[in-house]
């Protein structure tokens, strides 16, 4: 098995790109996850997991907290780089690639898989230039910005809330408008993958609604990875589960987490295979 041990700086080698492998048809498998051990120093945070997520569905993490769920999604976009201590065994192939071989552009996988995290962050800017910083910095024409701003905030279901105002702070806006502008900037550099970190956690209803709502729309055109401690949220939006928990490591000591059932959304909340599922869906979790 392959080891990595991540660094706190980025890789910006321009060996193999993402670019040289086709896209699969829909259904096709985007990432291939064997065996991820992830290690924070001594701490195995991360325990055997093996997953596939398809293209174009939206695949849900659960379960409790310190079970691993934000840890795993932070792999498929190699954020895990920036932990010092981190270090990763196993191997996560993105259309083939292994994301951990050395002559891996992390910036442009970092472009094709986008994140969104749990609390809104938008930069100290107007509206157009956040969701213009990532194609300004890849080099869009002040021409070319306009259209894919308006375009990107269309897509997050922002575009008629903001378009008179695309000069304001974004530090303006509510927080479910933030999260969707954040959603906008992710989208504006034209990714494949969205990575979701507990979108709505800080949200009123109505936000997580909108959130929820945008989910469904642009799955046709992305892939779509969402932590979520909210059981209805999984079981409304998403196609795929997979349930994750923590349990003592080998030695009976530190707890790691592991993949404990991954199967459609409607098998897990309907029809779980291991009582631990069970018992997490329906609220019986000790």
């Amino acid at each position: 098995m392959t080891e990595h041990t991540a660094t706190p700086t980025i890789d910006l080698t321009q060996g193999l790109s993402i670019d040289d492998h086709p896209v699969e048809p829909e259904g096709r498998i985007v990432f291939d996850v064997e065996g991820l051990n992830v290690f924070y120093g001594t701490h195995h945070a991360v325990r055997d997991v093996t997953l596939q997520i398809r293209q174009k569905q939206v695949t849900a993490f659960i379960g409790p907290s310190g079970c691993g769920k934000t840890t795993v999604l932070r792999c498929f976009n190699r954020m895990n780089d920036l932990v010092r201590s981190a270090r990763i065994e196993g191997r996560i192939d993105y259309h083939g690639i292994d994301l951990y071989a050395d002559d891996v552009d992390v910036t442009e996988v970092r472009r094709r898989i986008g994140m969104v995290f749990q609390k809104p962050n938008p930069f100290p800017k107007s509206i157009f230039d956040n969701v213009a910083y990532g194609a300004k910095i890849a080099g869009t024409s002040k021409r070319a910005l306009h259209d894919v701003v308006e375009r990107a905030l269309q897509r997050a279901a922002l575009w008629d809330e903001v378009k008179d105002r695309l000069g304001k702070s974004a530090l303006g806006l509510s927080g479910g408008q933030q999260q969707r502008l954040c959603i906008a900037r992710a989208i504006a550099i034209d990714p494949e993958v969205i990575l979701m970190d507990e979108p709505c956690s800080a949200l009123d209803p109505m936000s997580t609604a909108r959130i929820e709502d945008l989910m469904a729309e642009i799955k046709t055109e992305y892939t779509i990875v969402i932590v979520t401690h909210n059981m209805q949220q999984a079981a409304r939006a998403s196609d795929m589960t997979a349930f994750f928990t923590a349990e003592a490591d080998e030695t009976g000591g530190n707890r790691s987490g592991i993949l404990v059932e991954y199967a459609p959304t409607q098998t897990i909340f309907a029809n779980p295979s291991d009582p631990r599922t069970e018992s997490y869906v329906t609220g019986r979790f000790g």
